[in-house]
């Protein structure tokens, strides 16, 4: 497959930073390499895949230092319109993100591969863009390497901001359980994704209630033909990802795992709950954010604590770190106790995972959602367990936690 071929180390240099927010290059580490930026191509523009497929260009619906997204649809003597359901991501052929993607796509992305996963998992959808095709682009003696995938509609950082920096509860759950979902076949493909976070999560374009993990631009192949790579840190590879998110192991320069995507999963669900986490002022200091980390990382109650003062603490996401930060570098993940955990964080506040998203979308002709309503706490019946409210419970969680670690034996080469 000339070009596109598929390379085992897709962890070289291919996937530097491009994802930190408000730090600057400090002494002694690398940069981002310089991306020669992609030629805007005009409406009407036909590219062909590698197996021969035509595709029209639309308008630009984006741009960004990778390059291009463009509207799209097959191609045919009709324009392209607005409500295309296609986008095609264009980039120079010799910038590295959209080859990283493409090792992904290719690989565990195509739609018969995804409409089996679901099948086999009993699933309503699964969050991951689907592949629809690839190659090479010539035009005026340059060589543009493009992508074609299904449109999505509004990501969740603008939804977020829009919102007051607050999700309820109720929808932060239910968006930990669908991005598991997602993880969990991601990771079964061999792949970790690296960069979990709200503007990397896309709603449907005509499915507002689905949610969809975007951009394998960082995507690392942790488990490639089966074997699982080695703890290694990496000094000249500290903070990939993005800072305010990004996993201790990333921190620390170690390549990417299934634990470092959890650990990212849960810092963004602590933070749509709570609008907050306690390194957010200081993303200029990666040492700092990283202290910061590794310091919570025995003593979830303190993280919690921060950044939920009042009574009202969700007590199901500090099980969730918990759990996930007792993970060894190498060991397959539990994912099915972390979907329970969950999944009784609904059940203490009386809801259930209905896949209804408590957002307001209208964008792109999107129906609009349901709105959000302040949902009131529904207390167990009388004669149900001796807890009666959530902040008993969540006593007893904190109890439980600090049982399981006193009883736990130490454990080594955690992060």
């Amino acid at each position: 497959m000339p070009e596109l071929m598929l390379d085992d180390d897709d962890d070289d240099d291919d996937k530097k930073n491009t994802n930190m927010p408000n730090v600057k290059k400090a002494a002694g580490k690398r940069g981002p390499p310089k991306r020669k930026l992609a030629e805007e191509f005009p409406p009407g523009e036909v590219f062909t895949d590698l197996l021969k497929k035509d595709w029209k260009l639309g308008s630009v619906i984006g741009k960004g230092g990778f390059g291009c997204l463009y509207l799209a649809d097959v191609n045919s003597s009709k324009s392209v319109t607005s409500d295309a359901p296609y986008v095609i991501k264009v980039e120079p052929s010799d910038n590295g993100p959209l080859f990283t993607e493409l090792s992904f796509y290719m690989r565990a992305a195509k739609p018969e591969i995804i409409k089996k996963w679901i099948s086999s998992h009993k699933l309503k959808y699964l969050g991951v863009p689907k592949y629809w095709g690839s190659g090479l682009h010539q035009k005026n003696g340059k060589s543009y390497r493009f992508m074609v995938m299904d449109r999505f509609g509004k990501d969740l950082q603008k939804i977020f901001e829009e919102r007051g920096k607050h999700f309820t509860r109720k929808t932060v759950l239910q968006l930990g359980l669908r991005i598991l979902d997602v993880l969990e076949y991601v990771h079964e493909h061999e792949y970790v994704h690296a960069d979990i976070k709200a503007s990397n999560l896309l709603l449907g374009y005509k499915a507002p209630h689905q949610v969809y993990l975007v951009d394998y631009g960082l995507a690392f192949r942790y488990c490639p033909d089966g074997n699982h790579k080695d703890y290694k840190e990496n000094p000249k590879r500290c903070h990939d990802g993005t800072l305010e998110f990004t996993s201790i192991d990333a921190h620390k320069g170690v390549a990417p795992s299934r634990r470092g995507d959890l650990e990212i999963l849960g810092y963004c669900m602590i933070c749509w709950l709570s609008g907050k986490l306690p390194w957010q002022d200081n993303l200029k200091d990666p040492n700092y954010v990283r202290d910061s980390k590794i310091r919570y990382t025995d003593n979830i109650n303190e993280l919690m604590a921060e950044c939920f003062p009042g009574k009202d603490k969700p007590g199901e996401l500090a099980r969730y770190m918990e759990k996930v930060m007792a993970l060894t570098y190498t060991e397959k993940p539990p994912y099915q106790e972390l979907r329970e955990i969950f999944l009784q964080g609904l059940k203490t506040i009386g809801e259930k995972d209905d896949g209804i998203l408590d957002l307001e979308v209208s964008e792109n002709g999107d129906v609009p959602a349901k709105p959000a309503l302040k949902t009131k706490r529904k207390l167990p019946a009388a004669s149900g367990p001796a807890t009666t409210d959530e902040d008993d419970a969540e006593t007893d969680d904190m109890k439980e936690i600090k049982k399981r670690k006193r009883a736990s034996p130490s454990k080594t080469n955690v992060h």
